[in-house]
């Protein structure tokens, strides 16, 4: 299974951050799969954002749950991340990732997961 995030590198303050995880090798829908954004600011730790089910369920980190939409499009295997009204503090390096079990792990655990992307960098600025 392999995971690619896509997107604009560059956005400005106030506008919407939105990326697009493409999945391969195994379809998004298939039964007890969970299907994560998380992201890396410069000099911190891993901070999840949300996830979406196998069945379309979503669930928001409360901190990001404001500003955050994440969906899908079946058709072409992928999920969304949207993020409103973006800071310089949103600045990072934005992974998607994929995990297929009863138990999914705590949302900020990155490797924990069983596939992740190769991450995109996204730099809030004017």
């Amino acid at each position: 299974v392999q995971l690619q995030e896509s997107g604009p590198g560059l956005v400005k303050p106030s506008q919407t951050l939105s990326l697009t995880c493409t999945v391969s090798g195994a379809s998004i829908t298939t039964d007890y799969f969970y299907w994560s954004w998380i992201r890396q600011p410069p000099g911190k730790g891993p901070e999840g954002i949300g996830r979406i089910t196998w069945s379309g369920s979503t669930y928001y980190s409360p901190s990001l749950k404001s500003r955050t939409s994440i969906s899908r499009d079946t058709s072409k295997n992928q999920f969304t991340l949207q993020l409103n009204s973006v800071t310089p503090e949103d600045t990072a390096v934005y992974y998607c990732a994929g995990y297929r079990g009863s138990f999914p792990p705590e949302l900020g655990s990155l490797y924990d997961n069983d596939y992740w992307g190769q991450g995109t960098q996204v730099t809030v600025s004017s």
